[in-house]
Parts: C-alpha cells; sequence; structure tokens
C-alpha cells in the first residue's frame, strides 16, 4: 500500500537525528521550550500532529520522533496491522510482560537532552501515548525531562497491572520523582481495554500523589474514529488524538487543555497557566 503523508506534516522541518547509536527521523516546529511527542500506535498519524501544532501553538517547540508506521499517514486497518506486528517483535520495544523498559527510551532519552540543549528553558516535556505511553516515564531518567505526560500506557500488553521498566529503572524514577518534585499526569478512559484502571493503579504505587491519574468517562470518546481504533482498538482509547471531539467545552479539549496547562506551568513558569 503505498501512502504519501507529506502534506500532513507541512510547518514541520524534517530532520535526521543520529544519538546513541541511531538514526531516526524528527519532525520539528515552534518555537519556545522542547516537548517530545511521541506518536501512538501505528504512527504520526494526522491526529497526532493536529496534537503536536497544540503543544506548538501553546508556546513551544515541538519534536515529534517517527518510530514507527508511515509520518501523516491515515491508520487504516490494512496499513497498521503489520506495523503492530514488526513492532512487538522488534528489538527496540518490549511490548511484552516482563520485558523490562524498551531500549528505544535511551534514544529518546538522548533526543530530550539535545532537544534542551538547542531550545533552552527549565526542562523538556514528554508525551506518551499508546504503545509510547510510558516511554514519557522511562524518559524522566534524563534530567532535562521534567514534565512527563503518559496519555493511555498500553504496554506490556499482555499483562493489565504491570508497568513497562525494569525493577532498576522503576526505583531510580521513584527517586528522582522524590528528589526533585517531579508530578507525572497521566490519561485515560475508563471503559478502556488497553490501559485499564490496574495500569494506573500500578503508577500510582510506583510514585503515589505524585501521579495525577484523570480519567474520562468513555462514553465521551469520539465514536467516529479512524479505522484502526475502530476496527483494531475496538475500545475509547486515545484522549487527545483519534478519539478527542474537537468542539469547545468537550471533556476531551478540556483534558488536551489539561494537558497544555501542565506542561506550560513546569516549562513556562513566568507566564500564566491558566
Amino acid at each position: 500500500m503505498s501512502v504519501d503523508g507529506g502534506a500532513v506534516l507541512d510547518g514541520f522541518a524534517k530532520r535526521v537525528v543520529s544519538l546513541s547509536g541511531g538514526e531516526k527521523t524528527v519532525h520539528v516546529a515552534g518555537n519556545g521550550p522542547a516537548v517530545v511527542v511521541m506518536p501512538e500506535m501505528p504512527g504520526i498519524s494526522p491526529d497526532v500532529v493536529r496534537f503536536a501544532g497544540w503543544v506548538r501553538d501553546a508556546g513551544f517547540t515541538v519534536y515529534v520522533p517517527s518510530l514507527f508506521g508511515v509520518d501523516g499517514a491515515y491508520p487504516t486497518v490494512e496499513l497498521a496491522e503489520p506495523i503492530l506486528e514488526r513492532a512487538c517483535v522488534s528489538k527496540e520495544f518490549r511490548a511484552f510482560a516482563g520485558g523490562g523498559t524498551s531500549p528505544v527510551a535511551v534514544w529518546l532519552r538522548a533526543l530530550a537532552r539535545t532537544a534542551h540543549d538547542e531550545c533552552g528553558g527549565p526542562g523538556v516535556g514528554a508525551v506518551g501515548m499508546c504503545f509510547t505511553g510510558n516511554f514519557a516515564l522511562s524518559m524522566t531518567l534524563e534530567p532535562a525531562v521534567i514534565a512527563p505526560v503518559l496519555g493511555q500506557p498500553s504496554l506490556p500488553l499482555d499483562d493489565p497491572a504491570a508497568l513497562e521498566l525494569s525493577p532498576e529503572d522503576a526505583a531510580a524514577i521513584r527517586e528522582r520523582f522524590e528528589r526533585d518534585g517531579l508530578t507525572a499526569l497521566g490519561l485515560r478512559f475508563d471503559n478502556d481495554k488497553w490501559c485499564t484502571g490496574q495500569r494506573f493503579a500500578a503508577y500510582a504505587r510506583l510514585l503515589g500523589d505524585r501521579f495525577d491519574g484523570r480519567v474520562l468517562p468513555g462514553e465521551y470518546a469520539n465514536p467516529e474514529p479512524p479505522p484502526f481504533f475502530r476496527d483494531l482498538v475496538q475500545t475509547p482509547h486515545s484522549v487527545v488524538t483519534a478519539h478527542l471531539v474537537d468542539e469547545e467545552g468537550h471533556p476531551t479539549v478540556r483534558a488536551r487543555d489539561e494537558v497544555l496547562a501542565f506542561l506550560r506551568a513546569r516549562l513556562l513558569p513566568d507566564r500564566t497557566t491558566a
């Protein structure tokens, strides 16, 4: 299947970034402190680009790394199934319980470090979603990352009560949150079968009240998401992307605004966070 998603990313500069022994494409736009926005499965969809644009317009330089899929493509079932299968067996990811922290987190930490060097400010934000949801937490082992947002973190896929972290990384993250006073913001729908209440409870056990988990009723999810979400995900899932309803005052839009306020409060402390 041939897909050209380039037009969706108009306004983003395409860069090839070599870090920590690996090379990846990163789409960059905006000005201000850096926020790394990681794509959800099956890739940098138009909905992920739309969210990245909102982050950019809120006063940030947004870095969107290409981790899987076709950049800018609409998430069809035909496109997504082989992408998901490849990601699940890739050496970069730990999709199943017992695998520990995904190795790609090392590269993402290096990207955050580079972004901080380029943009300055008090630190870097990290927004993960779905397959990458927990990566925002893993990235806090990089001192530059001070504003992690965990959007419906779905790994490991086979254990809803587990976290995609090695015991050593989990202990180091807990220590860093306590030492530096960090808070992680989490988002999920209450009837999401891929990111359940068990997973949020596991984050609360790890971080205590430094994990701020926000749960939206599934009835507020967009009832007409793209085919991948309708036919394969089959549940309210992507709070600020595919299942967001872009209407003023809608609960999913309010959740998006809470994410932007969280980022502004930590990365733009001298400006209003309202």
